[in-house]
């Protein structure tokens, strides 16, 4: 059946600013999506319209890998290049979630393929994503999608419980990144939340968040797909880009 929430899942999600649900999707699904993912990273699987980010050290020359493919930090569009990841951008245990949080009517505002290779993949800083983007209101929902088990020592996710309603915090650059500024959160106040291959995190747009860097001999591969209701406005410069219809209806004045 269907993924969908309960009363108590949605107000622990209001709540806290996140819900982790077990087994979202299917062993056999997750194993195709693992295979199909190193296709693009070392099996020489063409990556078209694909955006792809090195990780910064290697892009400096600070840090040699072996394969090309082990330095990859982000892979951008998957959803909207590839069969098997447009299936899981719109799965429907997914969009039963999101359906209770954002409502019928939901747009993907990106997709993000995260990678940590062994004992390359660097730290993500706190930070929240509705500061990085121009959207109101600040209500989006990501689901942050595993395709590895993440643990403590491969860079899984961290969250600092309920923060999402201080509303959006400031931030500042530091080298390779933009975060929370550290006078305005406590690091112990955060949550570690080791997940299996296929288990989803769902959480709110102004939920600070941290991945820590992968110290492990293993991969952290995961994927971050952000939603929000079609009736949200873009605030940027200009009339903003189309974004990926996930269902149900636009709306004149709102997102595209």
């Amino acid at each position: 059946m269907t993924r969908t929430l309960t009363d108590v899942e949605l107000d622990h999600y209001h709540r806290t600013g996140f819900l982790l649900v077990r087994d979202l999707v299917p062993p056999t699904e997750v194993r195709a999506l693992g295979e199909r993912l190193r296709e693009y990273t070392h099996g020489g699987r063409p990556t078209g319209a694909l955006r792809i980010q090195v990780e910064p050290r290697v892009t400096r020359g600070e840090l040699s890998v072996e394969h090309p493919g082990d330095g990859i930090r982000k892979i951008d569009g998957l959803v909207e290049n590839d069969d098997l990841f447009e299936h899981l951008g719109k799965h429907p245990n997914l969009l039963g979630v999101l359906t209770s949080i954002l409502g019928p009517d939901i747009k993907m505002f990106r997709n993000a393929l995260l990678l940590k290779p062994p004992e390359v993949g660097s730290a993500k800083g706190m930070h929240q994503d509705s500061p990085y983007w121009p959207i109101e209101p600040m209500e989006l929902c990501s689901c942050w999608f595993p395709l590895d088990n993440a643990t403590l020592e491969n860079g899984c996710m961290a969250v600092i419980t309920g923060a999402h309603r201080r509303g959006a915090l400031p931030h500042i650059e530091v080298r390779d990144d933009y975060v929370v500024d550290p006078d305005h959160f406590n690091s112990d106040d955060m949550e570690t939340l080791p997940m299996q291959a296929g288990d989803g995190l769902f959480f709110h747009s102004l939920l600070p968040h941290y991945t820590a860097p992968n110290r492990s001999d293993t991969w952290r591969r995961a994927i971050a797909l952000s939603y929000m209701s079609a009736q949200s406005r873009y605030t940027g410069k200009g009339a903003g880009p189309v974004y990926y219809p996930i269902q149900g209806r636009s709306f004149e004045g709102c997102v595209r």
